[in-house]
């Protein structure tokens, strides 16, 4: 059962429904069998490398709310991620452009590190201030979850991956996606938000039970278990 799911490092409802999903994964019978796949997605893709000003500022700004509106929905994302686990500084959280950091993570998937890359990037920038766009700062987050230097340099200097990026980011357009994180099963089934993992346990479960056994459209010679 393939499991994709589309997020951007900068959303912290993403993060705090990466550990949600965990839990519900962990919880689900049949984990085992489930292949999970990061889909980029950019909430800003016109975002500048690093964004100036304080993010409450910005909040208030983009949804029209009063300064202490915006300090008290950073206030309460803190509070909800600090019960997942999770240590948010947006004290110290630098807002900028992440499409070189959704580079890294296709690049993660080819060498199978894909969730730690993920998880790395989130954690850098939620919990240790690391820009997104700061070359220094994406090699030395790669080299931490074993990424080949050589690789990330290259990526970094040209455009590898862009393409895919773009690709996610198409086809979350095509199946309605407007807003992350979103859990998509077997592309089938899906789950907007940062769902309880109650709730996400259920969609695996739905989704496993409803899958569909294989239709065989033609049959000719063959061979069986044993039948040589």
């Amino acid at each position: 059962m393939h499991v994709e799911i589309w997020s951007d490092i900068a959303c912290p409802w993403c993060y705090i429904g990466k550990r949600r999903f965990e839990s519900a994964l962990a919880a689900f019978e049949h984990r085992d069998e489930v292949l999970v796949t990061w889909r980029s997605f950019e909430l800003d893709p016109d975002a500048p490398r690093e964004r100036e000003g304080d993010r409450a500022t910005h909040l208030a700004e983009k949804y029209a709310m009063s300064h202490g509106q915006a300090i008290g929905m950073l206030d309460h994302m803190t509070e909800v991620a600090a019960g997942e686990g999770l240590d948010f500084r947006f004290d110290i959280a630098r807002a900028g452009n992440t499409f070189d950091a959704h580079r890294l993570v296709h690049l993660a998937e080819e060498h199978g590190r894909q969730d730690a890359m993920k998880e790395r990037l989130l954690g850098a920038y939620f919990g240790e201030g690391a820009l997104m766009a700061d070359r220094p700062a994406l090699e030395r987050l790669a080299a931490e979850v074993g990424l080949p230097q050589t690789e990330v340099q290259e990526l970094l200097e040209g455009d590898r991956y862009a393409a895919e990026v773009r690709e996610d980011e198409d086809a979350a357009a095509a199946l309605g996606i407007s807003a992350v994180p979103f859990f998509v099963v077997d592309r089938h089934f899906g789950a907007s938000g940062a769902q309880s993992p109650e709730i996400l346990g259920k969609l695996l479960a739905r989704a496993w039970a409803e899958r569909s056994p294989l239709a065989v459209v033609a049959q000719g010679d063959s061979y069986e278990p044993d039948g040589c």
